[in-house]
């Protein structure tokens, strides 16, 4: 590796400008010039934008300007000493010591960690004052080489960034003591670049505590990886300090610990008050809590070992969490668009929001009781809804690799997701995307590559792998077998439909449509129902086409509506919290008819809740072919009431197996698989909220 920093990169007793622009852009320059870089203008404008978000003006007279750029071909530091200083934006004054560290957009984790070192050292008194104290350009290089491990002495640098106080650390105050003991604390520290501020606050904070005489373990997450802190080191801590620009990663560690939350230059400057803030929150029954579904997040690390089962579980909920606002927005609007635009909106919603609009109504093939303005805003609604719909599939793939692989597992995931709904495969076939998805990223990044690849494995190389591999193994396996699959149960559907057995095709179409809950299964049923209405007349409104549309519709309405109802109304206390908060959204989701309303419920518990969804889907599509209802609108729920008749019958099939579902469900939660369920109560980490 070359060296960061050398005597040509150094300006002492010098003026650079007058204000820190003119700094900035004058470091930029000498690091082009000593061919460290290519483009001056870039790199001082990446620099800019990061100080534009967060002056990096620090007490003591110091500066750390920095940036990953683009224009950066090789890791540098550019010092200057300045006489007279300039402001950077630091309370107490401003900078003398001023140095931009430049990182290459792709930097290597060796790079970084010694850019790290540097911000580091900068807090200890000695190095700066060094710094100060030295002659020559060449003098500032050695110290500067020291401490940041390049140079022949030992290094300078700053401790380790996390770990507990010593066993000669002074005892704490009555202020900083909990129950007569000393304060136990984590903290995360993090800021944009994850270079400087992220390990300057980690130094100041663990100084701080070793002073206050209380036990506190940091974790900085920087742009070269981090070590998560020991799951039962957070499992005993008073409370967490957040010292953060950026999101926590897992941050359902510390679900439900006292928190206090500020900027990462909070936690440099002020590192005292935030320990003083997090022991008062610890004491303060109403203070802030760490929420199980804070941020960006994957599967939280148990305190305690897991089965595969529960692992993968928690897997599945991540997924589903981020799906589910794909599903209640999209959902919602096609629902809204049926009600404004008519059940036929469907025909030509895509050519009325390219080809009209407000000031230009569609006059022609007017489906809205509204008119043209009606089927103007009914076309909006429905597409802006079929378009959100879209993305259900790819980011329930996405989100399940994301729990597993972190964010390099994420374009790897919502490609098989995408796959997934090219081959047909659905629900089910994002579920399998995403776990090959995330286990071969997770792979892919367990590897040990050259110092020189490592930059390109999380941007280039895993999502390229991941991403050929996982779904070259959804095509070549899982294609054509759901195709036959759905071949079959088409041709099967069609030929019980021309005979008596009508009632029969109601019970099977209430089994498909809640096997798997948007799935290939359900999409079978619903393309069956669907394309029947495109040849049927609306002429006879009991055809056996509309007699179908309207049992595969209350059928699907019936796992959400049913989930709603157990948990929360019939038995609250056999579902989790996340559950019953679920169950609120459910109601809205299944009058709809949107089935993956369900899908929490499902995923997290498959084996009680399909097959009460099936008994509750077959008897009400059953009753529906018995009761005559039919459906002119292919979707839509309770929103097209006036395309259902009799519209009573409907409700009275949907009720029916809403209340048989609900009640299997609550059945089964209470007397099959209990233990499981307390667990999940007593500890709300291990569940992923929306």
């Amino acid at each position: 590796m070359s060296h960061t920093i050398t005597s040509e990169l150094v300006s002492l007793d010098t003026s650079l400008g007058a204000d820190k622009a003119a700094v900035i852009r004058a470091l930029a320059e000498r690091v082009v010039a000593q061919g460290r870089a290519t483009d001056a203008e870039a790199l001082f404008a990446d620099a800019w934008a990061r100080e534009q978000k967060d002056e990096t003006g620090l007490p003591g007279g110091i500066a750390i300007p920095h940036a990953k750029s683009a224009a950066v071909t090789e890791p540098s530091l550019a010092f200057a000493r300045l006489t007279p200083g300039v402001d950077f934006g630091a309370d107490d004054g401003p900078a003398d010591l001023v140095f931009l560290i430049a990182a290459p957009a792709d930097a290597a984790e060796a790079h970084l960690a010694v850019l790290s070192k540097l911000a580091r050292s900068l807090m200890q008194d000695d190095f700066t004052s060094g710094l100060r104290a030295a002659k020559s350009a060449d003098e500032v290089v050695a110290i500067v080489q020291n401490a940041i491990g390049e140079g022949n002495a030992a290094s300078a640098a700053a401790p380790a960034a996390a770990g507990a106080a010593s066993s000669t650390t002074p005892s704490a105050s009555d202020e900083l003591s909990i129950n007569g003991r000393p304060a136990r604390i984590v903290a995360v520290t993090a800021c944009a670049t994850g270079i400087a501020h992220t390990f300057m606050a980690a130094d100041a904070l663990t100084a701080a505590g070793k002073k206050a005489g209380i036990d506190l373990v940091v974790e900085p997450q920087g742009s070269s990886g981090y070590q998560a802190i020991d799951p039962s080191v957070i499992a005993n801590a008073d409370a967490v300090i957040f010292a953060v620009d950026v999101d926590v990663r897992e941050p359902q560690r510390f679900a439900g610990k006292p928190v206090a939350r500020a900027g990462v230059k909070r936690g440099i400057e002020h590192p005292d008050q935030m320990i003083a803030d997090a022991i008062a929150a610890a004491k303060n029954p109403q203070g802030s809590r760490v929420s199980g579904s804070a941020g960006s997040s994957t599967a939280d690390a148990p305190a305690q070992p897991t089965s595969w089962g529960a692992r993968i579980q928690r897997i599945l909920l991540t997924g589903v969490s981020y799906m589910i606002p794909f599903v209640a927005g999209g959902g919602l609007l096609i629902a809204l668009g049926f009600l404004l635009g008519g059940y036929q909106v469907t025909d030509n919603a895509a050519t009325v929001i390219t080809q009209n609009s407000l000031w230009d109504l569609p006059t022609t093939d007017i489906t809205s009781n509204l008119g043209p303005l009606g089927q103007y805003l009914g076309s909006v609604f429905f597409m802006i809804g079929a378009t959100s719909m879209g993305f259900l599939v790819s980011a329930l793939a996405g989100y399940i690799a994301f729990a597993i692989a972190d964010r390099p597992g994420i374009a790897p995931g919502f490609v098989a997701g995408a796959v997934a709904v090219l081959m047909n495969a659905g629900f089910i076939g994002g579920i399998i995307g995403g776990l090959l998805a995330g286990f071969i990223a997770w792979w892919l990044g367990r590897l040990n590559p050259p110092a020189w690849l490592r930059g390109l494995m999380p941007v280039v190389i895993i999502p390229l792998i991941g991403s050929l591999i996982a779904s070259g193994l959804m095509i070549l396996f899982l294609g054509r077998p759901i195709a036959s699959l759905m071949e079959l149960l088409n041709e099967g559907l069609t030929n019980l439909a021309a005979t008596d057995a009508i009632v029969v095709v109601g019970i099977i179409l209430g089994l498909m449509m809640c096997f798997d809950l948007g799935g290939p299964v359900n999409k079978v049923a619903y393309a069956f129902a669907t394309a029947g209405l495109a040849s049927a007349s609306t002429a006879d409104i009991h055809a056996v086409p509309f007699l179908i549309m309207a049992a595969v519709m209350a059928s699907g309405m019936v796992p959400p509506l049913a989930m709603a109802l157990a948990s929360t109304v019939l038995s609250r206390k056999v579902f989790t919290p996340v559950e019953r908060e679920n169950g609120k959204a459910a109601w809205l989701l299944g009058a709809s008819f949107i089935s993956e309303g369900a899908i929490p419920f499902a995923a997290a518990d498959p084996l009680r809740v399909i097959p009460a969804s099936m008994v509750g889907g077959a008897i009400t599509g059953g009753m529906s072919m018995l009761l005559g209802v039919s459906s002119l609108a292919p979707h839509g729920g309770i929103f097209v009431f006036f395309a259902i008749n009799p519209f009573w019958a409907f409700a009275l099939s949907i009720a029916v197996g809403t209340v048989v579902t609900a009640l299997i469900v609550v059945a089964l939660k209470t007397f099959v698989g209990r233990k499981e369920l307390q667990e999940a109560e007593e500890n709300p980490a291990v569940a992923v909220a929306v």
